[in-house]
């Protein structure tokens, strides 16, 4: 399964992209700001722009596992939004000079912390209905996931 995240609009506090599934349009994304950072960058250079926890992560292509629980995402407090997936949420691989990035529920580039959100970017700086669509998501992604079909992201 091959996700693409195309960025579209990149503002001083945030970006939004359309997220593809396999060609096909599924929902927006938000995201910290574009540092225009690249995954083929020397690591010296990701690490010198980034900023910790407002800074998107290099655009490059990246495996995504279903197989890791978040141990935040998994906490009681979070029950009644991960429940369903007891936490296990999708990770992103190799991502250089970013550890932990998933992809969830949030609304702003505040919940994202180098993360991509989902959802409906129907009202300037945000998405919506992040808790539907990532549910949406999660079940495509964990049936082919099942299927033992690789699943690869794209952020261009």
């Amino acid at each position: 399964m091959q996700l693409l995240v195309d960025r579209k609009w990149k503002k001083e506090a945030y970006t939004i992209s359309n997220l593809y599934i396999d060609g096909v349009w599924f929902s927006n994304v938000i995201e910290d700001k574009d540092r225009g950072l690249t995954k083929t960058m020397p690591l010296s250079v990701i690490k010198a722009r980034k900023v910790k926890g407002e800074t998107a992560i290099p655009s490059g292509t990246y495996a995504v596992t279903m197989r890791v629980k978040s141990p935040k995402f998994s906490a009681w407090n979070y029950k009644k939004s991960y429940g369903f997936c007891d936490g296990y949420v999708p990770r992103l691989l190799g991502v250089p000079g970013f550890d932990g990035i998933l992809i969830h529920i949030g609304n702003t580039a505040a919940n994202s912390e180098g993360c991509l959100c989902v959802g409906i970017n129907d009202r300037k700086g945000m998405v919506t209905k992040s808790t539907e669509t990532f549910r949406k998501l999660w079940y495509k992604l964990k049936e082919a996931d099942d299927r033992g079909e690789s699943i690869s992201i794209t952020i261009k």
